[in-house]
């Protein structure tokens, strides 16, 4: 095990910057301090899923429909581009991963009690909040691979030979290690921002991922009462949403279970950096960018379904290439007429004075929150690239320099126009070193939870009491409540699942939660994989296309390596080394 030593005062909790593995194992469990830092490297594991950012564990995002990964890398996700097999390395990075913690969580649980000289309440709150992080992966491998080895002690590499529980079972396990954490006395129920203890497992988020539990089971009732049980704990939606992912307010009662960075080397997300731009302080590199069909799904503020004709008539008779007339800048040259002539725009509708209000009218009207999760054509950023804040434009095709007019928006896919993300990106000279950002990473947030509560209701068929939390997420949002006017009124129960599900989408954009959500709702092989999706220019042109493995795509294969290793695993149906 690796111990860490040295936590600074300044740092968040759990962020051990100078590891050792000096410690011997044998000593760890004889003193309370060297103790508390085992609980620390097994919090310290959660770092890793956003700390490292290789071709190898994209965000879960781009397998959703939200994010589409730069094309220079998509070759390296199997899942989606139709060459998955049990030897694709990034099965194997996952299930090593999510073991590695539960493994380390088992050493902290099974040895805790033998400390001389910590009392009993804190060794029964460090072992919960170890069996709460044991469940949340637990909780992901059971949805990855439907069924997976338990293990709930401590075994060499050598010993760990178990076969497939039943997802049934891993699910039994899951809900086993949050009922200790509810019933705990010692677990807080959340922590407040000036906590020298904020970051650390709670009540709150036992109940919220004791919820999301069920909702997997389909047992409704009991998510429901568990997370109206998070709702009398004081979590309360951020007035700001643009402003809740900034590095001042992770400490919001709206945060429930978050991820803590600084902005150091190993110790910061490299979120930021992958979805920041060339004009972001630090030089982002935008491994990810937007899908237009999720961001065409953003309403009007009135709650109308937004559609192009609305804004540019006749835009949906048009192909993708003609339509991209309409996203061209104004006053284009000669030779970027002829070039955009070539590709196929119908250059009879450009306005050489009018062009870029045109379509940015199309984004002025919509839901507040799309504005403040992506870059849209003509819309402003702050950079921070060249040492000066500059606002910086959008714009196709692309000219310019960063410290010189017209301030184009520089980006790695110049060759392309597609949107770009906002959200959790670097604005001016706020954070510098881009491949270490400190904004923290929410896992659960109190919004999250107001949304999984309304479904929770809804499918039990109480519409009415569901809308009422839908409608606290959109009053913060901006846009108008559901059943306030003709477009917002709820027409079914199915009307309403389908209202839940996008505001899931517009709330949560790229915090990793939607493609958890299309498996469970069984739509993501519908919203992934439809004929033409893939990496789309703003327009709807293609870069790339997505292949649909087939219906085994829809579980991981367990990798080939550990099925080699251990003979007793068997491999998920359809799935063939």
């Amino acid at each position: 095990m690796t111990i860490g030593i040295g936590l600074s005062s300044c740092q968040k909790n759990f962020l051990d910057t100078i590891p050792t593995n000096t410690v011997s194992s044998s000593i760890i469990w004889s003193n309370a301090n060297l103790a508390r830092q085992a609980v620390t490297g097994v919090y310290n594991q959660l770092l890793l899923d956003y700390t490292t950012n290789s071709a190898n564990s994209p965000f879960w995002d781009a397998r959703s429909q939200l994010l589409d990964f730069d094309a220079n890398w998509i070759s390296n996700i199997g899942q989606l581009n139709g060459t998955a097999t049990p030897s694709t390395n990034d099965y194997l990075v996952y299930w090593k991963r999510f073991y590695t913690v539960i493994h380390r969580a088992n050493d902290v649980i099974t040895n805790i009690s033998q400390v001389p000289d910590m009392s009993d309440e804190e060794k029964a709150r460090l072992i919960v909040e170890c069996k709460f992080i044991r469940a949340w992966y637990y909780y992901r491998l059971n949805i990855l691979w439907k069924g997976v080895p338990v293990y709930l002690e401590p075994v060499a590499a050598t010993e760990a030979d178990k076969g497939r529980s039943t997802e049934a079972e891993v699910w039994e396990v899951i809900l086993s290690d949050l009922n200790a954490c509810i019933q705990e006395m010692s677990l807080p129920n959340k922590y407040s921002s000036g906590s020298s203890d904020f970051g650390k497992i709670t009540k709150g988020a036992a109940y919220a991922l004791r919820g999301k539990t069920y909702l997997w089971l389909k047992k409704y009732a009991e998510a429901e009462t568990d997370f109206k049980a998070v709702t009398g704990l004081g979590y309360a939606l951020f007035d700001d949403y643009k402003m809740l992912f900034k590095e001042e307010n992770e400490r919001a009662d709206e945060m429930i279970f978050t991820i803590q960075y600084i902005e150091q080397a190993g110790f910061g997300n490299a979120k930021s950096w992958a979805f920041g731009n060339r004009g972001s302080a630090g030089a982002g590199w935008n491994n990810y960018l937007v899908n237009p069909t999720f961001v065409e799904s953003y309403e009007e503020i009135n709650g109308k379904k937004f559609d192009w004709e609305d804004y540019l008539p006749g835009y949906n008779s048009m192909t993708p290439s003609q339509r991209s007339v309409f996203f061209l800048r104004d006053n284009m040259t000669t030779v970027e007429i002829q070039t955009m002539t070539n590709f196929g725009a119908d250059m009879s509708k450009y306005l050489p004075q009018g062009n870029e209000a045109r379509v940015k009218a199309a984004y002025v009207n919509r839901d507040p929150r799309l504005a403040m999760n992506v870059i849209t054509p003509y819309s402003a950023y702050l950079g921070g690239l060249t040492g000066t804040e500059i606002d910086y434009v959008l714009r196709w095709p692309y000219r310019g320099s960063d410290q010189a007019e017209p301030f184009d928006l520089r980006t790695d896919t110049n060759s392309k126009f597609y949107y770009l993300i906002r959200k959790f990106v670097f604005e001016g000279r706020e954070h510098i070193f881009q491949q270490y950002s400190p904004i923290d990473i929410p896992l659960i947030r109190y919004a999250d939870v107001l949304l999984n509560l309304a479904e929770a209701l809804n499918e039990q068929g109480k519409s009415e009491e569901a809308i009422l939390y839908v409608n606290q997420v959109r009053e913060r949002a901006g846009v108008a409540l559901l059943n306030s006017n003709s477009y917002t009124q709820v027409a079914s129960t199915d009307d309403l699942r389908e209202r839940i599900r996008n505001e899931r989408y517009w709330e949560l954009a790229f915090e990793d939660n939607l493609y958890f959500d299309e498996l469970r709702w069984e739509t993501w092989k519908e919203k992934k994989f439809y004929p033409g999706n893939g990496l789309m220019e703003i327009w709807g042109t293609t870069t790339y296309t997505y292949k649909w493995v087939g219906e085994q795509n829809w579980t991981w294969p367990i990798p080939a390596i550990e099925i080699e290793m251990n003979s007793n695993l068997t491999q998920n149906k359809g799935w063939f080394n």
